[in-house]
């Protein structure tokens, strides 16, 4: 299960939205081995495309030294589809590469009829997609 806070799902659904029609990225990093998410980095979609994203390499070396000094891990890698429902596409899964990670797409298509986005969750590992539970919490 994946809980995360208020404010954080507000941050990831906004920037879904902001960068809509292009498909949004970023990662919320957490202490490493906390599996608690807690600091929400918007990544720039390198690609500007509505149906495929990628973080740029350099901005995400630059994250992976950031998170490594201090002490952080990736807990939720996050992206959006913009005329899809938010699911992990093949692309997706074969690009999956933190089997600790929580994977959270957001469709900012109205793909259920329930509105114009979906949040889920999901772990992928080794080609595996298992959604998980999202839990929406005030605070920690």
């Amino acid at each position: 299960m994946l809980t995360i806070t208020q404010d954080l799902y507000d941050r990831i659904v906004a920037h879904a939205r902001e960068d809509h029609p292009d498909e949004a990225c970023g990662v919320v990093a957490g202490p490493e081995g906390s599996g608690r998410p807690e600091r929400f980095i918007p990544m720039l979609n390198a690609a500007r495309s509505p149906t495929f994203y990628e973080f740029d390499s350099q901005d995400l070396l630059k994250l992976y030294r950031e998170m490594d000094d201090r002490d952080e891990e990736p807990v939720v890698i996050y992206h959006s589809h913009t005329a899809t429902e938010a699911y992990p596409s093949r692309t997706d899964i074969g690009y999956a590469n933190e089997p600790g990670a929580h994977y959270v797409l957001v469709s900012t298509a109205d793909a259920d009829g329930l509105g114009d986005f979906q949040f889920r969750s999901f772990r992928i590992l080794d080609g595996a997609v298992t959604e998980e539970e999202v839990k929406v919490v005030e605070a920690y």
